[in-house]
């Protein structure tokens, strides 16, 4: 892992890539993926399956050469208008609590400014950061990245499925918020904004919606994929434990491949997802070498990532008892094709078991990846889901309606 980052091997990786991608890499994909019995699943399209193995290389240059890509908010500001983009103030030092102070303090974390973008109505014409209407709804959303690489600019891929919910639920939302919290990094880089700083940053927006553009915070649809659904999650957890009363909880919530479990508790099981799932998926490098829970924990102690919920609310090793009572109605959606599969099944019995099956709805779609809301060649799951979560939201909110 990193093993190119450094120049001149760096260039002659990237020289490499480009010259066996096309030339050497896809006919032999191609070749070897003909029969669907060759493919990793067998319902995958000849399409389908040269894009999953097209996303496993990427993933895996990334990592070869630590080329995590981020955002450039001050590039961003000059073009606000056009792009949605708003400064989002650091969280006032009072609001961090609990056990999130502890890590705070061992970790020399604080509340710092970050930013984000909207998306829908208004963004081009000056008045995407408008006050709430009464009533309005709003979509805040976390992107994905593993904590460490990711944004939430428009022109990023994370960024796509958030346009496409707003444009397939107009009947709920006119716009949405999504957040560029900091990214985390360790050695051999320089080690920076471990844990709480992304939990941190995601209370920050929340106030924004809610003290600044006015927001009612049972309006409030908090949604994230992938490490940002693990952050959804944690930001919802956070503001039923801690009762903050100019911040109560979101209406709804929903997680799309929730990474729920960095320790890999399911590991002790022959059969486990990660391991059966791992040539149908792309998130391999994510879990090799232990980088990404060296980001999260920084200074805290390895056994954290097993024992902490923050980190591993679906771990094996902790009991979870009473932990997320009081949620807000919440849909789980993963794919049955993705290695974190297993984790999100065990977070999904967790919810259930603490707010009961009407509170938590769960769609698993067999032959789907890792975060397919994100991958437009994803179909037709990509659409059912879509439209599902429109048919979803209305529910929610029409209860909500008709219970006050």
């Amino acid at each position: 892992m990193f093993e190119f980052r450094r120049q001149p091997l760096k260039a002659l990786y990237i020289l490499y890539t480009v010259i066996t991608v096309p030339s050497v890499r896809v006919p032999y994909w191609i070749i070897t993926s003909i029969l669907p019995a060759w493919r990793p699943r067998k319902r995958w399209t000849l399409y389908r399956t040269l894009n999953v193995y097209a996303l496993q290389a990427a993933v895996k240059f990334v990592f070869a050469t630590g080329a995590f890509t981020g955002d450039a908010p001050e590039k961003s500001q000059r073009n606000a208008d056009k792009l949605g983009f708003v400064w989002v103030e650091p969280l006032p030092a009072e609001l961090v609590r609990g056990d999130v102070t502890e890590a705070a303090l061992v970790n020399d974390v604080s509340p710092a400014q970050v930013h984000g973008y909207w998306v829908g109505k208004g963004v081009g014409n000056g008045s995407h950061a408008r006050k709430a209407k009464s009533g309005e709804k709003v979509l805040y959303h976390f992107h994905g990245g593993g904590f460490v690489f990711g944004s939430s600019h428009p022109n990023d891929q994370h960024n796509c499925q958030v346009t496409a919910l707003v444009k397939e639920c107009s009947s709920t939302f006119e716009r949405a918020f999504s957040l560029d919290y900091r990214l985390s990094s360790a050695a051999p880089f320089v080690q920076a904004n471990p844990f709480p700083a992304a939990l941190l940053d995601t209370l920050s927006g929340y106030r924004y919606l809610v003290e600044t553009v006015g927001f009612q915070p049972h309006n409030i649809v908090v949604c994230g994929d992938s490490a940002g659904g693990q952050l959804a999650l944690s930001l919802t957890r956070y503001l039923i434990r801690e009762s903050i009363p100019s911040l109560p909880p979101p209406g709804a919530l929903v997680l799309v491949s929730p990474s729920v479990d960095w320790a890999c508790t399911d590991l002790g099981n022959p059969s486990c997802s990660t391991r059966a799932n791992a040539s149908s998926d792309f998130l391999a490098p994510l879990f090799e070498n232990g980088y990404i829970v060296r980001c999260l924990l920084g200074s805290l102690p390895y056994e954290e990532i097993h024992n902490n919920a923050w980190f591993s609310p679906a771990s094996l090793r902790i009991s979870t008892n009473g932990l997320f009572e009081k949620f807000p109605p919440t849909c789980i959606i993963a794919g049955g094709a993705e290695q974190l599969v297993d984790g999100i099944r065990v977070l999904r019995d967790r919810l259930i078991a603490d707010n009961g099956k009407e509170k938590i709805v769960y769609w698993e779609y067999p032959d789907a990846t890792h975060d397919f809301l994100m991958t437009t060649y994803h179909e037709p799951e990509r659409s059912e889901a879509q439209k599902g979560l429109a048919e979803w939201f209305d529910g929610v909110f029409e209860c909500k309606t008709s219970s006050n």
